[in-house]
């Protein structure tokens, strides 16, 4: 019989916050003239005398990162990823917020999704080696175009997303929104990169995880149905197919 994952042997780097040893992470301030594009802008070091297999979990965020001389661009990944840090390294990173980085591609964001992609291709120019933050900002000033007053409509809706637990349907967001399902539907496909069921899952699921991390005790069953799941199965099977892991094993990660 095959194991479990959860029944599979972990690197010891990985819990407990014993990662935090081997990595920096740092969020460099976002210059006030780049806020209304960008999340965050985010750098991470590492130094690891073995390779280290590190979890990546999903944001609803398109990525311009510059690592080893190279730009590249990552759209929304719809589920988690594992990246091989090993050895000395960095990356330098730009999170931009949901559907600002729809101006500067020039098309729809679902294109980019479960992708990376050299920067080159996407912005049509040659990119710099950007290496800290205010070279980072003053090469987006150099290529961002005029804003597109949808992106304030996308950012606002995953934000209302973000904040206000009560929203677990695609209904409830658009009503919240003013519009009809289909057309929140068109909006997060050209300007956000995933559809909203999605992102209202991703979101509900991240509140699972600041429970987890804060170190509370959680009654899954009622968790679930305040979350608008069915049961706890259903729960726990949305949780390990967007985090790699179950909520028990994710929080031994802190």
């Amino acid at each position: 019989m095959r194991p479990t994952l959860d029944a599979v042997t972990r690197d010891a780097r990985e819990v407990g916050g014993a990662w935090r040893t081997h990595q920096r992470h740092e969020l460099p301030p976002v210059p006030a003239d780049l806020a209304p594009w960008v999340e965050r802008f985010w750098a991470v070091t590492w130094d690891y005398a073995e390779p280290y297999r590190q979890l990546v979990v999903p944001t609803p965020n398109v990525h311009l990162t510059f690592r080893s001389g190279r730009a590249t661009v990552t759209g929304i990944a719809t589920t988690h990823q594992h990246r091989t840090l090993e050895g000395r390294g960095s990356v330098l990173g730009v999170a931009f917020r949901p559907g600002w980085f729809r101006p500067l591609l020039g098309r729809a964001v679902s294109t980019l999704t479960d992708t990376t992609v050299d920067a080159a291709d996407v912005l049509h120019r040659d990119v710099p080696d950007v290496r800290h933050a205010d070279a980072l900002a003053g090469f987006l000033r150099s290529v961002l175009p005029a804003p597109d007053p949808r992106s304030a409509l996308a950012a606002d809706a995953v934000a209302a997303v973000a904040t206000d637990p009560g929203l677990t349907t695609v209904r409830d967001l658009a009503a919240h929104l003013s519009l009809s399902t289909r057309h929140v539907q068109r909006l997060f496909a050209e300007y956000v990169g995933a559809g909203p069921k999605w992102v209202i899952r991703l979101h509900r699921l991240r509140e699972v995880t600041e429970r987890l991390d804060a170190g509370a005790q959680v009654r899954w069953a009622a968790l679930a149905d305040e979350l608008g799941y069915a049961d706890q199965a259903h729960l726990t099977r949305d949780f390990r197919a967007m985090f790699g892991e179950s909520p028990t094993r994710y929080a031994q990660r802190y």
